[in-house]
Order: C-alpha cells, then structure tokens, then sequence
C-alpha cells in the first residue's frame, strides 16, 4: 500500500474507532491505573533515597555534633566504595539473569597475581592489567560453564573453591606485604586544599574508581543498544532468543563484567591496605548482595539501577559509620545488615504482590465499564 492509499484510509478508520467508542464505552488508558499503584512504583523506585536521607538525618541528631560534617562524610564514602564496586559486579550479574558467588575468589587471584608481578620487579601498569585480564578470564570460564546447562550458582561456587585454592597457590600460603605502588588509587587523596590539607583534606582515590565505574556503568546499561540487549536477556532470554539476538552471548558478557568489576574491588582493597592476601572473605559478597537487594534489583533478572544500588552501599556504610561513633558495638551493623537484607526481600515481594493485585483490579473494572 502506497502512501496516498494509507492517507485515504485513515480517516474512515478513525471515524469507525470514535463510533466504536462511542458505543461500546471508554477506552484503557493510563488514567485507568490506580494511583496506589503508581505510588507503590515510585517506593520501589525512589525509596532507597528517601530511606537514605532519613538515616543521615537520624544520625546527625543521634551522633551529633560528631557525624554531620564533610570529614565524616568523607569516610563514609570511602568505607562504602568497596562495597560498591562489588554490589557492582552482583548487581550487573542480576541484572543479566544469573548469580556470581566467586566475586571473592576473583578479587583475591586478582589481588595476588598482581602482587606477585609487583614484587618481582614487573611495572605496575603491568601487573594491574593482569589482575584486570584475571577478571576476564574467570568470567568467561564462568560463563561458558553456565552455558553447557549447568545451574549458575553451583558454578560459581565451584570456581569461588578453585579460586580461592589458586590465590593461595600464588601467594605460596603467605601475602604480599609492602605494595606502595598502588598508593595512588588507595590511600592517596586528591583535591586537597591547603598546603597539609587543613582546609579540605581531599577526596580519597577509590571514591574517584567508584564514581568512574558507576558512570560508565549507568550509561552502557541504559543508553547503548548492548546495555540494553544486557537487560533484556536478564528479563527473557528466551524471548531475546526468538528475536534473533545472541542472548548466550551477553550472559557471558555479564559474566565478565562480573569479574572484571571484583578485579577493581580486589585491587583497590590491595591499594588500600598495600597488602595482597589470598584469603576470600565471604562477607565481601554478603554486603555486596545486601546492597543489592536494598537498591530493589529484581533478583530473578531484567530490571535494576546502579545509581541505585551506590546508595545502598552508601546506607550500609552509613549505619556502620553512626553506630561506630556511638560506640555500639561493631557486631550490630552486621546484624543490621542481615536484617535489611531479610527486610528487603519482603519488601521487594509484597510490592510486586500489591501492585499485581492492584493492576489486575484495575484491569477488571476498565472491562467492567467497557461491558
């Protein structure tokens, strides 16, 4: 049908729709959505900022005069970044559909390979590219395990094992003491103002690797067609599949991104402590998942933010920082944490139940009015 001929059809077809909808009642639009549900989105959506904004406005009455102020402020960011870039890598690896469990394992290789290769000479710009290419490989071999129909999370805990074997393999049972070389993206600040920093003390260098790593992140996953076939596969791979795209392809690039991503977090972690130890801490994936599942990242795939899940990071590192100052004991932030890990889950779960409910409800009472 040429375009004259569409021109020429268009009026009867918008005449017949108005007399449809004349006679046969209104039309579903987005009026017809209840606001509860538009609310109940906006919580999931924005709530972890709200949630946030009160616990900095409890602990400045709480902590007062100690916490509100920009050295504090300082090293909640810097306490949080490592959390960050972990809640990065699970995060990303949700998003794509699958669970990676050997985040730890992954930055503890990357940690020692690259401070093997510092401590017998090698630049630095070398080693830290192989603790990067550690990130990569463990991704890829994650995933193209994955693919053969292996259930992703059994996988990942097998190589966490290997990984963590390897890494002490590396390390010969001991650490990497003394790697100032790394000084510069650890305990290095930056900006400061005033000959000795009495003005402003500066910013610390992993706030710097975790604004890069979230900016990178936030535009990749939503404003490049890859990032976005990324989400979709987390969604529906099989959907994804059927419209002709590779989705096997981006669930090992997930996989990689993983990884690369727990390389950060195992150099910087390196950085900050000029020491490379073997040892995989597995509360480095607890908090990361906590972070996570406080930002409202659907843990069955397909939907998520990163700039959501910086704040939940931000949260944790926050609730510790008030209790540290004053003087609670350190053992209730990690109660807390598991209990905003639990309370997050019922959250996520009850909201998608009211907003099914009230959607469905809606639904039935637009055919109501239609009939």
């Amino acid at each position: 049908m040429d375009v004259s001929t569409s021109s020429e059809v268009s009026p009867e077809v918008t005449e017949a729709g108005a007399e449809q909808s004349a006679t046969s009642g209104p039309v579903p639009t987005g009026h017809d959505v209840p606001r509860t549900v538009s609310v109940l989105v906006f919580l999931r959506d924005r709530g972890i900022f709200m949630l946030w904004g009160l616990l900095i406005l409890v602990f400045a009455v709480w902590c007062s005069p100690y916490f509100f102020t920009v050295d504090n402020a300082i090293l909640i960011a810097n306490a949080g970044a490592l959390t960050a870039l972990f809640a990065a890598g699970v995060g990303i690896g949700v998003m794509t559909g699958v669970l990676d469990l050997s985040l730890p394992g992954t930055a503890a290789l990357s940690s020692c390979v690259c401070g093997w290769l510092l401590t017998h000479g090698h630049a630095t710009w070398l080693s830290l590219l192989a603790g990067l290419g550690v990130g990569v490989a463990v991704g890829l071999v994650n995933g193209f395990i994955s693919l053969r129909g292996f259930n992703p999370i059994i996988v990942t805990i097998g190589t966490l094992s290997v990984l963590t074997g390897l890494a002490s393999l590396v390390a010969g049972g001991y650490t990497f003491p003394g790697l100032t070389q790394l000084e510069f993206m650890g305990t290095h600040r930056y900006l400061k103002i005033g000959a000795t920093g009495d003005t402003f003390p500066g910013i610390p260098a992993p706030v710097f690797i975790v604004a890069a790593v979230f900016v990178v992140g936030t535009v990749f996953l939503t404003r490049t067609r890859d990032g976005l076939r990324l989400m979709a596969v987390g969604a529906n791979a099989e959907a994804v599949r059927r419209a002709g795209i590779p989705a096997n392809r981006y669930k090992v690039l997930g996989f990689v991104i993983s990884g690369v991503l727990a390389a950060v977090g195992g150099l910087v972690n390196t950085a900050n402590t000029t020491e490379a130890n073997p040892a995989a801490s597995p509360a480095i994936i607890f908090t990361a998942l906590t972070a996570v599942a406080l930002a409202g990242v659907a843990l069955t795939g397909g939907r998520g933010s990163l700039p959501r899940v910086l704040v939940g990071a931000l949260i944790l590192a926050t609730i510790a920082n008030g209790l540290i100052i004053r003087g609670v004991q350190p053992y209730w932030a990690t109660v807390v944490t598991g209990l905003l890990l639990l309370g997050s889950l019922l959250f996520e779960k009850m909201l998608q139940t009211a907003v099914s409910e009230r959607l469905m409800s809606a639904n039935l009472s637009v055919h109501a009015k239609q009939g």
